[in-house]
């Protein structure tokens, strides 16, 4: 797709009209003035890790994807064809053992399944530390 198809036409006189010809040079940030809601604030920066109580309630809504998987297992293509109701697939985990629970696909805990009136539910028995590097 060319500039003409996309409406992308402005000229080299036109972006100089828009921000002069040396760029926007003359442009210094010191004279602009701080919104009123932001004059005073503390600008102090925070640690790594360190919560940003006043900051982290803009995240609150978004939603998260979590995961509770109980095992895996691995199979052929025909084996999995051949599979009908009542069929068994046997999993990597044994009785009792945790089950991996996780955030958007990473995993962030352990635990286990238990029942919240006729509903499954599970309950975070292990916090398995990130492996970002700091």
């Amino acid at each position: 797709m060319s500039d003409e198809d996309n409406g992308d036409n402005a000229s080299q006189a036109d972006v100089d009209n828009m921000f002069g010809p040396e760029g926007g040079s003359d442009l210094n940030l010191d004279e602009i003035e701080e919104p009123a809601e932001l004059q005073g604030r503390d600008e102090r920066e925070f640690e790594i890790g360190e919560a940003m109580a006043g900051d982290v309630t803009a995240i609150y809504d978004i939603p998260v994807n979590v995961s509770a998987v109980l095992g895996r297992s691995t199979m052929q293509v025909s084996q999995l064809l051949k599979l009908g109701r009542g069929a068994v697939v046997e999993l990597d985990r044994k009785v009792g053992e945790a089950i991996d629970i996780y955030v958007n696909n990473r995993l962030v805990a352990r635990g286990e399944v238990v029942v919240v009136e006729d509903k499954l539910g599970i309950t975070m028995t292990e916090i398995v530390k990130s492996e970002r590097s700091s």
